[in-house]
């Protein structure tokens, strides 16, 4: 009679962590962007890489038509890679570049942009990677356009600037002017 009990109990333990498990595979937990919105939340706060000010996207944003964001990180190859094309661009004058550096130290952050150069008009720190999340970013390198008038994305990069994206953005802020 004991044994059937615990049988019993031993069945009834495993069918319930069963069920339990089961539940748990049906859940994500990741977390995705919306990619579906050509809208941006302007108010996630930052601080900035050489100071400890915090700001929002939306005081970034307010210099030019035009924003570029950029999320990179010192230990991405392909953002040392695209790092030319982001001077390029900043000569052109007609770009507010700014720069989200993702899950990076900030010495190392610091030491890429003095060995590589600073192409990024203002630069804020993602330590945690939520705010490049919320942004719609996957990983690095990642290169947003944003109509800085109708707050609007016009473009999105996945990957490190190439030639051919450099002149598809050259193109886009001549025509939209």
């Amino acid at each position: 009679m004991v044994k059937n009990i615990k049988l019993i109990a031993v069945v009834f333990l495993v069918i319930v962590s069963f069920f339990i498990l089961l539940k748990g595979l049906n859940k994500t937990n990741n977390y995705s962007p919306n990619l579906n919105s050509s809208n941006i939340d302007f108010n996630f706060k930052a601080k900035f890489l050489y100071s400890n000010e915090e700001t929002t996207l939306y005081e970034l944003i307010n210099d030019k038509d035009f924003s570029l964001i950029n999320i990179w990180a010192s230990w991405c190859l392909p953002c040392r890679d695209e790092h030319p094309y982001l001077l390029n661009l900043n000569s052109l004058g007609k770009l507010n570049i700014i720069g989200i550096n993702y899950k990076d130290s900030e010495v190392n952050a610091k030491k890429f942009i003095k060995e590589l150069g600073n192409p990024y008009s203002k630069i804020v720190v993602d330590p945690s990677g939520v705010n490049s999340i919320e942004l719609g970013a996957y990983g690095v390198p990642e290169t947003i356009l944003i109509n800085n008038n109708s707050k609007t994305i016009l473009k999105k990069y996945i990957g490190p600037l190439d030639d051919k994206k450099l002149a598809e953005l050259k193109m886009i802020i001549k025509n939209e002017n």
